[in-house]
């Protein structure tokens, strides 16, 4: 499918960058997942998600780990878990309903991204579950579009430390003090970690 659309069209040729939106997509846009792609994805411990519902609504999350999170299984897949949170299932609602995603790798450090654009869905009893520590299920994604952004504007930062709640199948993660105040306590569901009166609460 092509990547523009009459929208994108209709602003290209109103600041005259058609035939350089041409060029990027002859030169950058793809769809395997290259061996340096592969590297980059799986050496990050962050990305961003967005998401579209079948309204057409529009959501971005977050989403962190530890360095190999996002798995690149092959040049067509990669997958990544999905971790306890505040049970909204805002994104993978929508992946369960349209299956469009986007993924935005940053690496803030050296100053590079990467944008992924594809088809996603929602694996439940997926054979590689085991390899995500305290993962609810993973997510499989198919990429339609991948090709790196421009670096200019991203601002250089540096890692001070990685979340604690971030699984790493060592040690049980934290509890969210949130989920302990009584406003929201006694409608958490019957298996959260937070009923777990052993585990520590940040």
């Amino acid at each position: 499918m092509p990547i523009y659309q009459d929208s994108h069209r209709k602003l290209q040729d109103r600041f005259d960058t058609r035939r350089l939106a041409d060029r990027l997509d002859e030169s950058l846009v793809h769809s395997p997942i290259l061996p340096d792609e592969k590297e980059f994805i799986e050496n990050r411990d962050m990305f961003f998600l967005a998401s579209v519902d079948a309204r057409g609504h529009a959501n971005c999350s977050y989403r962190g780990g530890h360095p190999g999170f996002v798995r690149v299984l092959d040049e067509h897949t990669l997958v990544f878990p999905n971790y306890n949170g505040n049970g909204m299932f805002l994104s993978m609602g929508n992946v369960l309903e349209t299956q469009q995603i986007g993924m935005l790798f940053i690496d803030f450090e050296q100053g590079r991204r990467m944008r992924l654009n594809g088809e996603a869905r929602i694996s439940l009893d997926d054979p590689l579950r085991k390899d995500f520590p305290e993962a609810e299920f993973l997510v499989r994604v198919t990429p339609r579009e991948i090709f790196a952004n421009c670096p200019r504007y991203i601002h250089k930062m540096q890692l001070v430390e990685r979340s604690r709640f971030a699984p790493t199948g060592t040690c049980s993660v934290p509890v969210p003090g949130w989920k302990k105040g009584d406003w929201v306590k006694d409608v958490l569901p019957v298996d959260d970690p937070a009923h777990d009166d052993t585990r520590e609460v940040l």
